[in-house]
């Protein structure tokens, strides 16, 4: 398969720091933000900027000087690991296989938000493990064969609201036992009202397991689901629709 032409990304209109410097004080207003999500906030917000300083450079030969600011360094800064992030789309684009790939969005549903935010770790890694489970059983039962996955997770919408879901890139096939590949048709993957059902089912039965493990906390509002029949009611009217 030949090489695929890099295109130098386009510079976004607007930086992340550039829209929290305006936007965060109203929301800080009405949201109570924890200590860690401060940090990386008011690392973004002063990164490049006169704040953390800089270097400044001459030239020998024409005396010209260029000021350079110091960037946080932060993982989570778009501006920071925007090169890092560049270099690794475009690692996985050179990976890509002369097959059909499909688009498959896992979405919870806004009732968790509240239980979400309070406990992320154990939910992010619920919400993978679901939707995981659910492509990987469908390639064995439909295809007999193990499907190529990848998920990136978001955790807002585009409103910058709460809306927690994993975007997957999921091979059209995948290999079987014997090493052949089983392939799909190319605008065909999987029943999606039958995925719907299967990712539904596991992460509901794995939400309950956090609870009855004790694996999940619950503060301020949420204190009132911590009661076994609460929590029970709770789950059934945030995971019973479609």
């Amino acid at each position: 398969m030949s090489p695929r032409a890099r295109v130098a990304p386009v510079p976004p209109a607007f930086t992340v720091a550039e829209v929290l410097r305006v936007g965060l004080p109203d929301y800080t207003r009405e949201h109570h933000l924890p200590p860690q999500h401060w940090r990386v906030l008011r690392a973004i917000m002063a990164c490049r900027t006169p704040q953390l300083g800089g270097h400044l450079y001459q030239c020998g030969n024409c005396a010209e000087q260029k000021f350079v600011p110091h960037s946080c360094r932060n993982r989570h800064c778009p501006t920071c690991q925007g090169a890092n992030g560049y270099a690794w789309m475009q690692e996985q684009a050179d990976l890509l296989l002369p097959i059909p790939y499909f688009h498959i969005v896992f979405t919870l549903p806004h009732a968790l938000n509240p239980l979400i935010r309070q406990n992320p770790s154990a939910c992010y890694d619920l919400l993978f493990a679901s939707a995981s489970k659910t492509l990987l059983e469908f390639g064995r039962r439909e295809l007999e064969a193990q499907l190529g996955v990848t998920s990136v997770l978001h955790t807002w919408s585009q409103s910058l609201m709460g809306h927690y879901h994993l975007h997957c890139i999921v091979t059209g096939g995948g290999l079987r036992e014997d090493g052949s590949w089983a392939s799909t048709p190319p605008h065909w993957l999987f029943p999606v009202h039958a995925l719907s059902a299967m990712f539904r089912g596991k992460f509901r039965a794995g939400l309950l397991r956090l609870y009855q493990d004790g694996a999940l906390e619950f503060h301020g509002q949420q204190k009132a689901f911590e009661a076994p029949t609460a929590f029970a009611e709770f789950l059934h009217e945030a995971t019973h629709k479609k």
